[in-house]
């Protein structure tokens, strides 16, 4: 797989993993792992973080 094409996946992946945080920040989706309910919070920082991977990934795209 050549360099531009690993970007372009990993931007559309992290943008994708960002749109589920943000979505369930709006729709209050609850996500319950082995018991533990995941605090709304922890979507934030996990849509930052996702989108400044994809924004990184889009980046060195070019």
């Amino acid at each position: 797989m050549k360099q531009k094409t690993y970007n372009q996946v990993t931007c559309l992946l992290f943008l994708l993993v960002g749109s589920f945080h943000i979505l369930r920040l709006f729709l209050g989706w609850s996500v319950n792992v082995g018991g533990w309910v995941v605090p709304m919070w922890l979507s934030i920082v996990g849509a930052v973080a996702a989108g400044f991977l994809a924004w990184s990934a889009y980046k060195l795209e070019k």
